[in-house]
């Protein structure tokens, strides 16, 4: 997972879960509509990977600034910052159910503006559009989905937001590849995901309210006919009771800390405990988004072609692999997180990333220093004003290789008939020459070179994907979830959610600019750095909250956060649960 909480559910709550939905489909029905705000999450989040690269075909301004580019691309998470800010207010001024309605009339806005842009800056003013309702989304969906679920199952089915986001994304990476020969190409593909916007705006239309909101704005008699259809009729009263006592507590708590989000803020950070559980809430956080996951997520299909897979349909057939493996490590993680605890999942998780990043640095680089020479001869037979400028310019251009050629201003490689790893033609980036190097039977390269090594370079993509998801993208949400005390739960993971949408933001705003500077090899190499600095600051930071209350981890925070010990502390519960069973 990338970008979303993640709610712990065991095999027995998923168990439990079928049993009570089978015997109440109103439940599920409440879930999966709320669901799908996770699934244009996915969706919204993953589509842009595939619809960048045929945008770069229409607009020349896009294909040549690489600022363009990235601002596309980040624009959604900067406007889903602005979106989860405004969708916490929202939540408790008009509810959940209206939170979720505008969340729907933003993606539905956003993809029509998208989808009928006559310039880029329009597909970025649609973007924004896009991540303020993914912010909404991002906070909404799964408080309304845990508000409106029986306590015994709630678990399981807030998981199920979670699956529906990965399941967006992998959903977004298929619409791409099904739209790559229609006409309009990426405008289908980002305007496509205003139809499950209209529907689930049209199912909220006939849902209620969440319970718990009507309570708070003492409007017992319709949380209480809610409840009703919830829970059996024997337990609705005591479910009643638990509410009050809940939404009392939670008045009493805004009362002690006040009612300013600046206040709030100010006492969370005074507090020994809170500052301590934020050093690790945030640090997880921020190491989630700089290990680079969301540069394979956001550029995957450019990444693919880094590689030496010119076509785009290639490109967004292999980039398939990475998201279907993020999907299925989400669902390893939910299997494997309360066994080898969760300090020990992301130190185990951020090794394999490491290794796979400095394994892919030096696939990359020897595919920079493999690529194909460049044939003065090949380049002028297309004429001598064809050939690149910058290349015309060089004291010494029989040096110059493929990667060379590509980072000229406006240059292209386009491969020799006789071969794609033969020396080829370096010619300006123009329409015109593409078609004369099919005419030719070349290949036509603006992103990577042809290269023996791109099938490696796929397979340990892969391989990061294994590693990252099931640890380092499911487990910090979950830390986040164990390691505030309950009165400043809320405050401690709005803090950590905000530095990792920060943190996004940073990657996906500099990841091209960093490939254009760096090269493929430096920016995965520097990548890998700040997952070994990562790895450090998890090992010494952050405690292990395995099987561990909620007052036990206080205790520990206020002992200093000993990771030591409260892993003893985890094996001790663990030891005396299996011991109770």
């Amino acid at each position: 997972m990338v970008e979303g909480g993640v709610i712990k559910a065991d095999n027995v709550e998923f168990t439990e879960c079928w049993n009570t939905i089978w015997k109440t489909p109103y439940i599920m029905r409440l879930a999966l509509s709320a669901g799908i705000g996770g699934l244009l999450f996915g969706y919204d989040t993953g589509v842009i990977s595939g619809a960048l690269l045929y945008i770069k075909d229409d607009f020349d301004s896009v294909e040549r600034k690489t600022w363009l580019q990235e601002t596309i691309v980040s624009m959604a998470v900067a406007g889903a910052i602005v979106g989860a800010a405004l969708g916490g207010w929202a939540n408790d001024r008009f509810g959940r159910k209206i939170s979720i309605l505008a969340a729907d009339v933003l993606f539905f806005v956003g993809a029509i503006v998208m989808a009928v842009a006559p310039a880029p800056w329009m597909i970025i003013l649609g973007r924004l559009f896009v991540g303020f309702g993914v912010g909404m989304a991002s906070m909404t969906s799964p408080l309304y989905i845990s508000e409106a679920s029986p306590a015994r199952i709630r678990g399981a089915l807030v998981s199920t937001n979670g699956l529906l986001i990965t399941g967006g994304q992998f959903l977004s990476y298929l619409i791409n590849l099904a739209f790559t020969h229609a006409p309009g190409t990426w405008r289908w593909m980002l305007g496509v995901a205003g139809l499950p916007a209209v529907v689930q705006f049209l199912l909220m239309l006939s849902l209620p309210e969440s319970p718990r909101w009507l309570y708070r704005q003492n409007r017992e008699e319709e949380a209480r006919a809610i409840l009703e259809k919830i829970y059996p009729s024997e337990l609705v009263e005591e479910e009643m009771n638990a509410l009050h006592s809940s939404v009392e507590e939670e008045k009493a708590d805004q009362e002690a800390m006040g009612s300013n989000i600046f206040q709030r803020v100010n006492q969370a950070v005074k507090n020994d405990v809170v500052r301590r559980g934020l050093y690790a809430g945030v640090t997880v956080q921020v190491v989630q988004q700089f290990v680079g996951i969301n540069t394979v997520m956001y550029y995957s299909p450019s990444i693919v072609q880094f590689a030496g897979f010119a076509s785009k349909k290639t490109a967004l057939a292999l980039s398939l692999i990475t998201s279907g493996l993020n999907a299925v490590g989400s669902v390893i993680s939910m299997m494997f997180v309360d066994r080898k605890g969760r300090r020990s999942l992301m130190i185990i998780s951020l090794i394999g990333i490491i290794t796979c990043l400095v394994a892919l640095s030096v696939v990359f680089f020897q595919v920079a220093s493999h690529a194909p020479l460049i044939d003065r001869l090949e380049s002028n037979s297309f004429g001598r004003n064809a050939t690149c400028p910058a290349y015309l310019r060089q004291q010494s251009p029989s040096s110059w290789n493929c990667m060379d050629c590509l980072k000229g201003t406006e240059c292209a490689f386009c491969t020799n008939s006789a071969g794609k790893y033969r020396p080829g033609a370096c010619l300006a980036s123009t329409d015109a020459m593409k078609d004369a190097c099919s005419e030719h039977h070349g290949t036509w390269y603006t992103n990577g070179c042809p290269t023996k090594f791109g099938i490696l370079a796929i397979l340990l993509l892969g391989l990061y994907i294994v590693a990252y998801s099931p640890g380092m993208g499911t487990v910090p949400w979950i830390v986040n979830s164990e390691i505030y005390p309950l009165r400043y739960r809320g405050i401690g993971g709005g803090i950590a959610a905000v530095s990792n949408w920060v943190s996004n933001l940073i990657v996906s705003e500099t990841f091209l600019t960093l490939t254009e500077h760096l090269g493929s090899a430096g920016t995965f190499l520097l990548f890998a750095g700040f997952s070994l600095v990562g790895l450090v600051a998890i090992y010494f930071v952050v405690p292990e909250t395995k099987g561990l209350a909620f007052e036990e981890v206080e205790k520990m925070l206020q002992k200093g956060g000993r990771t030591k010990k409260g892993s003893e502390n985890a094996d001790d519960s663990a030891t005396k649960d299996q011991g109770t069973q």
